[in-house]
């Protein structure tokens, strides 16, 4: 690990063909999967909040389905996301599904992931075979599922973008953290797009950076530019999250008319 780093924990993991790092700097708490590469932060002043900006651009849900019931989260790491939902969002049930047990214990340990209760349950599994299992069972789905060599290869078929859009309630919404400089990137966008329908916006979060992606169950009911930029604003307010600036970058991003947001149908 760099000598910015200062590694505080690895756990081994042969038979997962893993082995976690965590680090701190300056005050920050970091999750790595045997590279330099960050998985997840925390900064440890502020263990609910969320540090990383990829992972508050993914929070972009929120302007356009204001209250989902149940977010279902395929893949845990630092759990940042299930953490701020669990503090800031306590009446949205989440379901969270994680392949390695070892992450989940590093979570806790960790990274003040909380026991499971009422709001937020952790389960050890595959996330794929838990989502066919429970078709039509969320409002938000989100990916962010890692390994060490990036994005899982069973993350990117063609039949794993129909399952996620199987999963999805009326109204739901698809959440996906990819990278733009993945080999694979426009693989993904274009199978994506094919199975939603065109219904997909990007946003990006840096350069190269990351990229999220927002893939839609039917048409938004509200794509008038105006109104989402007032509602991004109040969102900001509320949650204390850029989304006025993700919503610009967005809008910058993606086809757009004078005045309404448009997909690349």
């Amino acid at each position: 690990m760099r000598d910015l780093f200062k590694k505080i924990f690895r756990e081994e993991v042969m038979d997962d063909d893993i082995s976690i790092d965590v680090s701190e700097s300056e005050g920050i708490r970091s999750l790595h999967f045997a590279s330099h590469a960050i998985q997840s932060s925390m900064r440890l002043k502020k263990p609910f909040h969320l540090e990383l900006t990829y992972t508050r651009a993914m929070m972009m849900f929120l302007l356009f389905h204001a209250r989902p019931r149940k977010i279902l989260l395929i893949g845990l790491g630092g759990a940042s996301i299930p953490k701020f939902i669990h503090r800031f969002l306590p009446d949205m049930k989440s379901i969270v599904v994680e392949i390695h047990r070892k992450v989940i214990g590093v979570a806790h340990l960790m990274f003040h992931l909380p026991p499971n209760d009422k709001s937020l349950k952790v389960i050890h599994g595959d996330g794929i075979p838990f989502m066919k299992e429970h078709p039509e069972s969320a409002d938000i789905l989100m990916i962010d599922a890692f390994d060490p060599d990036g994005i899982p290869r069973n993350f990117r078929s063609l039949s794993f973008f129909d399952v996620c859009r199987a999963t999805l309630r009326r109204h739901g919404i698809f959440v996906m953290n990819i990278w733009a400089s993945d080999p694979h990137y426009d693989l993904y966008i274009d199978r994506m797009r094919g199975v939603f329908e065109g219904l997909i916006l990007v946003i990006p979060t840096g350069k190269p950076g990351n990229q999220i992606v927002l893939g839609f169950h039917d048409i938004p009911k509200e794509l008038d530019v105006k109104t989402l930029r007032a509602k991004a604003k109040l969102l900001e307010k509320t949650y204390g999250l850029e989304f006025l600036s993700f919503f610009n970058q967005l809008v910058l991003h993606n086809h757009q008319a004078s005045s309404m947001i448009t997909f690349d149908q």
